[in-house]
C-alpha cells in the first residue's frame, strides 16, 4: 500500500508535526510499500521533511481553488500509484478534492481534522465536507467530531483518532537550571510557563490575569515564562505592561529547543479555551511537568482530572491561580500527577499507538475503495 499526505499549511505547528511523526513511525516499521508527503515550497514542514530525507514533493499554489494544481496532483497521485490520500489541512482538503472530481484522482481521500470550527457557514464548505470521494475524517477529539457532526451527513465517516508525541523527542525529565540561568532568574524561584501562538483561542489574556493574581497573593515565588509567537503577542505584552507584570512575565519566543525547555518548567499552565486535544499537554506528559489546563474543547479527553493533572473553569483567573497554587505546594500530589499522566501517554498518545491507528483507518479506506 501507497500514502501521500498532503498539507499546504504555512506553518509549523503541532498538526505539521503530526506529519513528520506519521512518516517516521511508517519509514521506521516499514509500514507502506511507499510514501510520500506533498506540501507547499518554502513552509517549514517542507524544510523539515528535506532535511530528514524523507520523500517530499514541494509545490506553488495560487489560491484555495487552484485548478492547475490540483490537475498536477492528479498526475502524482497517478504516477506514484497511491493507494489512499491523507489530506491535513483545509487547503490541501479542497484542493485534493478539486483533484479527485475534476482530474479523475483514482487514490480514495481521509481528512485529519484538529480544529474545533464549525465548517457549515456557507455550501461549498458543506459540499466538499460531505463530497463523495472522502471515505473517512479522522478527528482528534470528541470535541471536533461534535462541532463537524452541524455540517458531515454521515457520522459514520466521522472517528477519533488521537493526538500524539513522540516519546523518543522527550527524555529529559528533570531541570538542568537552564532557563534560570538564560532569563538571571534566582534558584530559588519556581517557573511556571506555557507554550503556545499567540492566538485567540490560546487565552492569554486569562493566564495573565492569573499570574496577577499569583502575584499579589505572594504564596508563589516564582517566574512566569510565555513561550511563542503571533499575532496577538504584541497585544498581551501591552497588556502585561498596563498591569505592571513585567518584572513577573518573561516572552521567550519562538524556540526550537522545546524538548530542552519544557522540563524546566516547575508547572505548565494552560488556558486555551477552544483546544481540540493540546500536543504540549502531552509533551508535558512526557517531560513529566505537572499540569493545570482549561476544561474546554477536546482538553478533558487528554486530562484526567486530579489524576493526570488539573482542570480549572475555562476563561476564570481565580480557579486557575487557586489551582496552581494548590498543585505548586504539594510536592506528593505533582508526583502522583506526573507519573500517571506519564502512563497514560504511554498507554494513548505515543507515535506507535496513533500511527497504527492511523494505518488502521487507511488500511480500510484503500482497500474497500473501488476505482
Amino acid at each position: 500500500m501507497k500514502l501521500l499526505q498532503i498539507t499546504a499549511s504555512p506553518v509549523w505547528r503541532g498538526h505539521e508535526q503530526k506529519i513528520i511523526y506519521l512518516y517516521e513511525a511508517y519509514r521506521d516499521n516499514n509500514t507502506f510499500e511507499d510514501q510520500y508527503i506533498v506540501c507547499a515550497n518554502n513552509t517549514p514542514i517542507y524544510e523539515v521533511a528535506k532535511e530528514k530525507g524523507m520523500q517530499v514533493i514541494g509545490f506553488d499554489f495560487k489560491s484555495e481553488y487552484d485548478f492547475k494544481f490540483a490537475k498536477q496532483l492528479s498526475k502524482i497521485v497517478k504516477e506514484k500509484d497511491i493507494d489512499v490520500v491523507l489530506m491535513h489541512n483545509s487547503t490541501a482538503h479542497t484542493l485534493a478534492v478539486l483533484s479527485h472530481k475534476f482530474y479523475k484522482m483514482p487514490a480514495p481521500l481521509v481528512l485529519c481534522r484538529t480544529l474545533i470550527r464549525r465548517v457549515d457557514t456557507n455550501a461549498l464548505r458543506k459540499w466538499k465536507y460531505n463530497y463523495k470521494g472522502i471515505k473517512k475524517i479522522l478527528c482528534v477529539s470528541q470535541a471536533v467530531v461534535d462541532v463537524l457532526k452541524f455540517a458531515v451527513k454521515d457520522h459514520h465517516k466521522l472517528s477519533i483518532i488521537g493526538s500524539v508525541t513522540d516519546l523518543e523527542k522527550f527524555k529529559k525529565q528533570a531541570p538542568n537550571g537552564m532557563l534560570h540561568e538564560q532569563f538571571n532568574i534566582p534558584k530559588d524561584y519556581k517557573i511556571i510557563g506555557n507554550i503556545a501562538a499567540f492566538t485567540g483561542f490560546k487565552d492569554h489574556y486569562t493566564w495573565v490575569d492569573a499570574v496577577e493574581l499569583l502575584v499579589k497573593r505572594q504564596a508563589v515565588k516564582a517566574k512566569y515564562i510565555l513561550v511563542g509567537i503571533g499575532e496577538l503577542e504584541e497585544d498581551i505584552k501591552k497588556y502585561v505592561a498596563d498591569k505592571h507584570l513585567n518584572d513577573h512575565i518573561i516572552f521567550a519566543g519562538f524556540r526550537k529547543d522545546i524538548p530542552d525547555l519544557l522540563p524546566e518548567f516547575d508547572l505548565f499552565m494552560f488556558t486555551s479555551n477552544n483546544e481540540p486535544t493540546g500536543g504540549v499537554l502531552l509533551e508535558s506528559y512526557a517531560c513529566k511537568v505537572p499540569i493545570v489546563a482549561a476544561n474546554a474543547g477536546g482538553i478533558p479527553e487528554v486530562i484526567v482530572d486530579n489524576k493526570t493533572g488539573l482542570l480549572a473553569e475555562v476563561g476564570n483567573p481565580v480557579d486557575f491561580a487557586d489551582k496552581v497554587e494548590l498543585l505548586i505546594n504539594n510536592e506528593n500530589l505533582q508526583k502522583e500527577l506526573v507519573n500517571n499522566g506519564y502512563q497514560h501517554l504511554k498507554d494513548n498518545f505515543t507515535k506507535a499507538v496513533i500511527s497504527q491507528k492511523f494505518y488502521e483507518a487507511l488500511k480500510e479506506v484503500a482497500q474497500n475503495y473501488k476505482r
